[in-house]
């Protein structure tokens, strides 16, 4: 992987509202902005390149839900938007690329359905990721409410070759803690495809973004961060600074 590595935040979507879940339970929401789309453009306005959108009614249900919301966050940015939750047919897929998505992510469909990921990805050249979300590195589906057999490289490989814009791993068991991005976990999966890996759940401080530029996390396209910016744990402009190269690693590390 080379260049800029992207720090991606993340707008959770529950009942219309940007929300973060603790471990993924839908009843630890805490509500950040009452309007996504506000939302959008506060975080384009600090600088950001990139968006991460959750729909998380939707991953349980199967279904887009907070397609209102979506496609306000669409109308107040300018900026790429990557959706992840209920994606689950080809009819998705196009539907949400026509109406602007830069990047639509398949989690459960990739396990339930691997061969629509390889039909979407043919269809669709670099506008399809895999999302995988693991507990105890087993790969979980339905919205993280079931847990499947299958492992986290063991699955990232069935889409080597296959035209996959990038892997989302997710490690459940920190998400929304704040305790640190699962780094060992994170590189051993970008070690194990030539993919391109973004690393979620945990991310907590300026430590985990300086963590992404080191020489082991080359294959890294970026990170995702949610609780730790809306928490003000990270200075959006030290953190973008650090990744474009124009501040060295330690920038406020020990301020």
């Amino acid at each position: 992987m080379t260049g800029t590595k992207i720090l991606f935040p993340a707008i959770d979507l529950k009942d219309g509202q940007c929300v973060r879940l603790k471990l993924g339970d839908m009843e630890q929401a805490t509500i950040y902005n009452e309007d996504p789309a506000a939302q959008a453009k506060a975080f384009e306005d600090e600088g950001f390149g990139w968006l991460h959108v959750v729909d998380l009614n939707g991953a349980f249900k199967g279904e887009s839900v907070n397609g209102a919301a979506v496609e306000a966050i669409l109308a107040a940015t300018k900026n790429p938007v990557q959706l992840g939750g209920g994606i689950r047919t080809m009819a998705d897929i196009e539907g949400w690329l026509d109406k602007g998505l830069a990047r639509v992510i398949l989690g459960t469909a990739a396990v339930r359905d691997p061969d629509l990921v390889r039909q979407a990805c043919k269809a669709f050249p670099g506008k399809v990721a895999v999302g995988i979300d693991a507990k105890g590195g087993k790969v979980a589906v339905e919205g993280w409410a079931d847990t499947s057999e299958l492992g986290a490289i063991e699955l990232a490989k069935r889409f080597e070759g296959a035209g996959v814009a990038a892997i989302v791993f997710t490690d459940i068991d920190r998400d929304g803690v704040l305790s640190g991005i699962n780094w060992d976990a994170t590189i051993d999966l970008a070690d194990a495809v030539s993919i391109p890996v973004i690393a979620s759940g945990g991310l907590a401080s300026l430590a985990d973004v300086v963590r992404m530029v080191m020489p082991d996390a080359e294959r890294l396209e970026g990170a995702i961060s949610g609780r730790a910016l809306y928490d003000g744990r990270i200075d959006p402009q030290i953190a973008l600074g650090v990744l474009k190269g124009i501040l060295p690693p330690d920038e406020g590390l020990f301020t």
